[in-house]
């Protein structure tokens, strides 16, 4: 082997040993890229991480670091206040079953959360907005006409609120939130009587109208269930109770069409 042959084997054997200590070394160093992980971060950064995302509007996401959060530090100091706001941002997403399972889980695990008021405020807020449609949302439909499940655990949420912390600062929404959802209520156990008694269910028809009657006063369905509720008991024969339903009637809306109405009723 000639000296311009040495040298070169010596050459690449050098590049060979320097290529092997190189990527020797770089398992030793640590690896940098492994702290970009959100998975890695700790509490303080993943929380800031998603309050920054919320805060800019971005609820997908601020979900998406709250859940990673949740999941790595489920009793860290920023886990109540991460449920509570993630909560939020399924409720602002639309995503209304996992916002009602997170402000629960909130409320469950933290009793005595300064921030409880909230909680029922905004668990009532979800369940205002259950069973509604995307369009239904933006567009003003009778809400009545729905099942009224949501609407009486919203009006339970919003009562247990003013009950509960009378100085809030969510009464005042939730009073009015409260005083439609009464209208809603009342009008559609007047919506079912009156479908009783086109059926001719007319003990049906008068339980319920005597239900809004009894615990819906002053609502706008008053005058209506009033007046099914004479009909259904002059039908039944009834008199002494129908001839007070339609007192009743004629001494708190004596303009009302349905007092010619219950006259007119046939009891055959």
């Amino acid at each position: 082997m000639n000296q311009l042959s040495t040298l070169f084997v010596a050459k690449r054997a050098l590049v060979i040993l320097l290529l092997g200590l190189l990527m020797a070394g770089c398992g030793l160093l640590p690896d940098k890229d492994a702290e970009d992980i959100p998975e890695n971060w700790p509490e303080e950064k993943l929380y800031f991480a998603a309050k920054e995302r919320l805060d800019a509007g971005s609820c997908n996401g601020a979900i998406d670091y709250y859940e990673k959060l949740q999941g790595r530090y489920p009793f860290g100091a920023y886990a109540p206040q991460a449920q509570l706001e993630l909560a939020y941002c399924h409720y602002k997403s639309e995503e209304l079953p996992k916002a009602i399972a997170a402000v629960d889980r909130f409320m469950k695990l933290n009793p005595t959360h300064p921030s409880m008021d909230y909680a029922f405020y905004l668990r009532g807020l979800i369940n205002f907005n259950t069973g509604k449609g995307a369009i239904e949302r933006h567009l003003a439909r009778d809400a009545s006409q729905r099942d009224p499940g949501a609407s009486l655990k919203a009006f339970n949420d919003f009562s247990e609120l003013i009950k509960r912390f009378p100085d809030s600062r969510y009464v005042a929404d939730s009073q009015l939130r409260m005083r439609f959802l009464r209208n809603i209520l009342a009008q559609h156990e007047v919506n079912v009587a009156n479908w009783y008694m086109r059926r001719g269910a007319f003990v049906a028809a008068a339980n319920r109208a005597r239900y809004v009657v009894e615990n819906y006063q002053q609502t706008p369905a008053m005058p209506a269930a009033l007046v099914l509720l004479a009909k259904a008991y002059k039908v039944l024969q009834l008199d002494d109770l129908s001839a007070d339903a339609l007192r009743v009637l004629e001494l708190n809306y004596p303009d009302d069409p349905g007092i010619e109405a219950v006259k007119e009723t046939s009891v055959d």
